[in-house]
């Protein structure tokens, strides 16, 4: 059994398991656990009645959090002419077409979080679905990551768009923003995200949409909001 560290053993005791905390309460907890040495991410885990084997009870969408998440995305674009252009002046880290693809395949290139693409661009990119794929790293138009409006989608993952999508166990994790937002503006993106994800409830789940929720610290226990 993994030893837990000092830190985390006192931030356990701050938790009251007897308690029935809603998303303010949970989150001024997690604020007054002892700090680590970085600014640890906070996130968010939303455990699903649905099953995601099924199409028609898959949960997906994005939302810009109104604070971001605190990390800067390093968006790849995929594009040619005026439209790679675009993507420049955006705000883009990379730009390129086929000239990427090897570099993705035999160099091993994953020096970037989101990959954006133009429609015309996904037969080439369709090549590299084995190694993006995996990564979570494939464009999508329901992402709003295959488009013609590039600059569009460079300037909202830039503000803080973030995609939430179900895992295996039906569960959707996703960022909030850092310990140093401070507990106001985490409980602000926490609730955008509550929102979205209540707003996205497929019309074929049954029972209990929301079975739990819990908020976290990158090295931190889970604390539970009552759902």
């Amino acid at each position: 059994m993994q030893k837990r560290s000092k830190r985390y053993q006192e931030s356990v005791k701050l938790i009251d398991k007897a308690a029935s905390y809603d998303a303010k309460q949970a989150i001024e907890v997690l604020e007054k656990m002892p700090k680590a040495k970085f600014d640890e991410t906070v996130e968010a885990h939303f455990k699903l009645g649905v099953d995601s084997k099924h199409a028609d009870q898959q949960v997906r969408g994005v939302i810009v959090l109104p604070h971001g998440t605190g990390k800067t995305q390093r968006v790849l674009v995929f594009a040619r002419g005026a439209k790679a252009d675009e993507a420049t002046a955006a705000g883009a880290d990379f730009v390129g077409a086929e000239d990427l693809i090897p570099k993705i395949e035999k160099e091993n290139w994953f020096e970037y979080d989101v990959i954006v693409a133009t429609p015309d661009m996904m037969g080439i990119i369709g090549r590299l679905g084995k190694v993006l794929g995996p990564k979570g790293l494939m464009p999508n138009p329901k992402s709003g990551t295959v488009t013609m409006d590039v600059a569009k989608a460079v300037q909202e993952i830039k503000a803080g768009k973030i995609e939430y999508r179900l895992d295996k166990n039906n569960i959707i994790h996703c960022p909030i923003g850092k310990v140093s937002f401070g507990a106001q503006k985490l409980l602000e993106n926490y609730e955008t995200l509550y929102e979205a994800i209540l707003k996205a409830k497929p019309a074929a789940a049954k029972g209990t949409y929301i079975q739990s929720v819990s908020v976290s610290s990158t090295m931190g226990p889970g604390v539970d909001i009552k759902a």
